[in-house]
């Protein structure tokens, strides 16, 4: 059975930081192409940042410099730094786990809510 159980969501103040985690259990994590999306209320699930199974990562432009994705193959966690919030960043956020070779296999986890406010 897969699993993706994302944590570290909360309440911060603009300029603050938070780090999620996303646990994962039932792949073999070391191939899979990490992902975190986002989702405010009222808008559609965007893609933010991702990790290839040989490290190469991207961002959404508005994450650029803020936000840093990482993985940990040996504990088959990826994670999401986030520095310097902003209100705007407020939403759930979501880990996602893709691999496409003679199948394509996508995964996602629960989702754990961020929120940037004073």
């Amino acid at each position: 059975q897969v699993q993706l159980v994302e944590s570290g969501g909360g309440l911060v103040q603009p300029g603050g930081s938070l780090r999620l985690s996303c646990s994962t259990s039932g792949i073999t994590f070391s191939i899979y192409v990490m992902g975190w999306y986002r989702q405010a209320p009222g808008e559609q699930r965007e893609l933010v940042t991702t990790i290839t199974s040989d490290g190469n990562t991207k961002y959404v432009d508005s994450v650029k410099g803020r936000f840093t994705i990482s993985r940990d193959n040996a504990k088959n966690t990826v994670y999401l730094q986030m520095n310097n919030l902003r209100p705007e960043d407020t939403a759930a956020y979501y880990c996602n786990a893709e691999y496409s070779g003679l199948r394509r296999y996508n995964y996602w986890g629960q989702g754990t809510q961020v929120t940037v406010s004073s």
